[in-house]
């Protein structure tokens, strides 16, 4: 088969379908909003699908929700990115998509640099309290069985960057509120939250001063996540 495109093609010239590489990224927007909303319709049952549940782990009574399945399989790890980018683009419109991701640790570094590649924007870390260097700022929040600490590298956010914050599910919100406080000490502009599972009953979306945004739904009481 002969390359057509090939006779048309030189280094300044690139065929379309082998863009340039020193072009920088561009955000991609489709502009069919009815056929964007039936898409991440379709992903979110198709990831939902992907979910796997262990009643009784860790412990009697729980039933423990495991969304590594969405990882283990490049066609649903495209799916998920794909849906977590139409849920950014389409509850921000394209004039305030973000300037940068925030991941939280761990989880959040599963999905953040690739979401945030589609986007277009940067990704920033934030970690558990020693394990970041340079100067850091840092966060204290409440976990179940004690206080604990998040940090963020000083710099990493400039000042009225437009920020999102990443991570795989929202329980009771007390290290999603601590990364959020992160953020406006270091000037940027936090625009929202983004999980993929929300455990409504524990309320956590209430410690939160930006909009919350979640991929799928969960069981509405007595789940827990991997």
């Amino acid at each position: 088969m002969t390359d057509t495109t090939s006779a048309h093609s030189t280094s300044g010239h690139p065929p379309r379908n082998h863009p340039d590489a020193t072009e920088a990224p561009q955000r991609r927007f489709s502009s069919s909003t009815p056929s964007r909303s039936s898409e991440l319709a379709d992903l979110k049952m198709r990831l939902h699908r992907s979910l796997r549940q262990y009643p009784d782990f860790p412990a009697p009574g729980v039933l423990f929700e495991d969304i590594l399945p969405l990882f283990s399989d490049h066609l649903l790890h495209e799916s998920l990115i794909r849906a977590l980018e139409l849920q950014v683009t389409d509850s921000y419109g394209q004039k305030q998509i973000p300037d940068v991701v925030v991941g939280l640790e761990a989880r959040g570094f599963l999905f953040g640099p690739s979401l945030a590649l589609a986007l277009g924007a940067g990704f920033v870390p934030v970690r558990k309290q020693g394990k970041l260097p340079g100067p850091t700022e840092t966060a204290a929040f409440e976990k179940e069985y004690g206080e604990d600490f998040f940090q963020i590298q000083s710099g990493a956010i400039k000042p009225d960057q437009r920020v999102i914050i990443v991570d795989d599910i929202i329980a009771t919100g007390g290290s999603a509120a601590a990364a959020g406080s992160l953020i406006q000490r270091l000037g940027g502009t936090l625009i929202g939250y983004l999980f993929i599972l929300e455990l409504d009953f524990l309320k956590g979306r209430d410690k939160l001063d930006a909009p919350v945004h979640t991929l799928l739904s969960s069981q509405e009481k007595g789940t827990s996540k991997t």
